[in-house]
């Protein structure tokens, strides 16, 4: 039994991008991974991806080009106020403007940036560069 799909899925994604695979397929697929991915396609990080459904949890099967050098679930999920995203940019990210934090807040997930632009907070989920 997989306990965190969204961990899973980013471990494998990373694992594939490290043997330079083209395609990676991910099982069982959720709500919220499918709006990462959405961010990660927005950020030209991955070319595509599928969802399709088997009635069973469903499948992704995402098209990956090779720009990801390491994408990871964060845990805990800390929540994060509007003003304090240098600090967590600082613990995960290798450098600024280097890379993506994603977060979920009232509004939907959106990356780091996009929350500063619009002022909102919210609970750290993934990073990306």
């Amino acid at each position: 039994m997989i306990q965190d799909t969204l961990s899973n899925a980013l471990s494998k994604m990373n694992n594939a991008e490290k043997s330079s695979k083209t395609e990676v397929s991910i099982k069982p697929s959720s709500k919220q991974l499918v709006a990462v991915l959405e961010i990660l396609k927005k950020e030209k990080y991955i070319a595509d991806f599928k969802l399709l459904e088997d009635n069973r949890g469903g499948e992704i099967i995402i098209q990956l080009n090779n720009k990801i050098n390491k994408i990871n679930s964060i845990k805990p999920r800390y929540m994060i106020k509007k003003d304090n995203f240098e600090k967590f940019e600082k613990r995960y990210l290798p450098a600024k403007d280097f890379g993506r934090l994603i977060i979920s807040t009232t509004k939907g997930f959106m990356t780091h940036l996009e929350a500063k632009e619009k002022g909102r907070g919210g609970a750290l989920i993934a990073y990306v560069y």
